[in-house]
């Protein structure tokens, strides 16, 4: 994985003497809130319902155990025992005392890791595959360019004020784990099918939120060199456009579908002519050594056997078994698998680790991943390079810490927000409900026949959880100060990303669970064979759905 040089060590460095200093002033009442707003957002600081909230940046969702190890340190001794794992890879903790935050930012710059730019209006994380390096599908690890990417963009003079947050993620494979089709600029890695070199398409304008816009293909095959002054020329084009008045307004989803995506490309096209052939080129000296820093690290070799040809069925515990069909992907090396970590057990917050386990999480990456753990957008986690011998170890030992639900991508792998328990933007409380479908759906051989299913829960219309793509997609909305969710189906992330559709008007909380549950009955009555909810649903649309709403109103 990526290692700090002199130069990045010495950023985070003295960004936590800057902050330092400016939370003295802000105590000594030298600075008042609005001037001191801005700086500490660009170093991850909410004010929240409660406390502040931290947002650490976990870039493109890479972590050492030493790194894991110190998120947990600050979980103990700096919050309350837990951090909240979020769908932007990051990290955040929602009972931050101000005068302890510079502490907490120098803990973490002595393991590389910060939390500039998580949020303001800027570039924020980088988001990647979090299968990045070790997927057999992959053409080329996203990481190398999220890299390249966070370099540009970390404190870039020209885009530390855009007209409004702005999110990029990347993948290098073909199957979409990044959900690139709902970022302000998306990236796919391909291969050019004339030279087979490598590169990206570009997608732009998408996002959730208020409105939320599945992005548009602006440019089909960019050569990797032209990467960054291509999107730099997009950053310009956005950031002399995009609307300061409405905030409301200011995402750059509104400026592509106000200018239309041709006259937009054409802006972009334009600017890129003066930026393309400049010192923003990237070298291929430059990729190759920021590619070494993610060179795969020594597999044990000679190792037979992958995770399709596992005898499941010759697993001296069921429960294993299942979890191995649930939790364990594929791996590009023989005798290697992907192990996902559900961060779901049944009634478990959803995204929430204590300290303990991050500790415990930590531990077994440097037994058994070869000291790497990632985040996934999905609020899990990953441990990317386990031995396909070490799974039941690995297993019994995640059990014996409440990790080892198997339910990756079923039904009760919920993501939700923090929403009313702890967000001043919120309308609706997520976390009991995600509880109580969590608990409604704890039965895992029901879930295994149920299969793949989404849920996401946003507790208001900024979309934190991504419930526009939820296969079933759930928001908080407040009618005259009662708490209801808005349902929709339909809706998805990967390659062929899709909003979902309101299937009624909004419920009740005591009603919801049931009323998931019997969307799921109706799914399981009309499926095909080998269908999936969200096939069902493309194939019979929400008719089938909403009678099962009027029934049960």
């Amino acid at each position: 994985m990526y290692q700090y040089d002199a130069h990045d060590q010495a950023l985070v460095d003295q960004r936590v003497d800057q902050f330092r200093d400016q939370v003295a002033r802000r105590l000594s009442g030298d600075l008042t809130e609005d001037q001191f707003k801005p700086l500490r957002l660009m170093n991850g600081l909410y004010l929240q319902l409660h406390a502040y909230m931290l947002r650490v940046a976990v870039p493109y969702g890479t972590l050492s155990g030493d790194q894991m190890r110190v998120l947990a340190h600050i979980a103990r001794r700096y919050d309350r025992g837990y951090g909240h794992f979020t769908t932007r890879q990051n990290i955040q903790y929602n009972w931050i005392k101000l005068e302890e935050a510079p502490d907490i930012l120098a803990d973490m710059a002595r393991v590389q890791m910060h939390a500039i730019q998580t949020s303001g209006n800027c570039i924020r994380n980088v988001t990647a595959d979090p299968w990045a390096g070790v997927a057999p599908d992959e053409i080329e690890d996203p990481r190398v360019t999220a890299e390249i990417l966070r370099q540009w963009s970390t404190l870039h003079p020209e885009f530390s004020f855009l007209p409004r947050k702005f999110k990029i993620a990347i993948t290098g494979a073909p199957n979409d784990r990044a959900a690139v089709k709902v970022h302000d600029i998306g990236l796919r890695m391909h291969r050019d099918p004339d030279s087979g070199e490598a590169g990206y398409e570009v997608i732009v304008g998408g996002g959730l939120g208020r409105t939320p816009v599945i992005g548009k293909t602006i440019r089909r095959f960019l050569p990797k060199d032209h990467l960054l002054s291509y999107l730099e020329a997009i950053m310009r084009v956005y950031n002399a456009h995009g609307r300061r008045d409405n905030i409301y307004k200011a995402r750059i989803k509104i400026l592509v579908d106000a200018l239309g995506i041709d006259a937009f490309r054409d802006q972009v096209e334009a600017e890129w002519q003066a930026l393309k052939d400049g010192p923003l080129t990237v070298p291929a000296e430059t990729y190759a050594a920021i590619r070494a820093r993610f060179a795969l690290p020594p597999y044990d070799e000679g190792l037979t056997g992958s995770v399709s040809t596992l005898r499941l069925d010759e697993a001296a515990d069921p429960a294993l078994a299942r979890w191995i069909r649930a939790n364990v992907a594929p791996h590009r090396v023989p005798g290697y698998g992907i192990v996902n970590v559900s961060l779901k057990a049944p009634g478990q917050i959803p995204g929430d680790a204590t300290a303990s386990q991050m500790e415990r999480i930590a531990d077994l990456a440097d037994r058994y991943s070869l000291g790497e753990v990632r985040v996934t957008k999905d609020q899990n986690l990953v441990l990317p390079h386990v031995r396909l011998d070490d799974l039941p170890a690995l297993w019994r030992a995640l059990d014996a810490a409440d990790l080892a639900s198997p339910n990756v991508g079923l039904v009760s792998d919920i993501i939700a927000c923090p929403g009313l328990d702890y967000c001043s933007l919120a309308n609706a409380r997520s976390i009991p409900l995600a509880q109580a479908l969590s608990e409604r759906f704890a039965d895992m051989a029901r879930a295994q026949d149920i299969g793949e299913l989404h849920i996401n829960i946003s507790g208001c219309i900024n979309a934190c959880a991504h419930h526009h793509v939820g296969h079933i997609g759930i928001l908080g909305v407040d009618q005259k100060g009662k708490e209801l969710y808005q349902i929709t189906l339909g809706g998805r992330s990967d390659d062929n990303a899709t909003l979902g559709k309101v299937v009624g008007p909004a419920v009740p909380a005591d009603r919801a669970v049931e009323l998931i549950a019997g969307f799921v009955d109706t799914y399981l009555a009309i499926r095909h064979p080998g269908e999936r909810f969200i096939d069902t649903v493309a194939r019979t649309g929400t008719a089938p759905f909403k009678e099962t709403l009027h029934a049960a109103a």
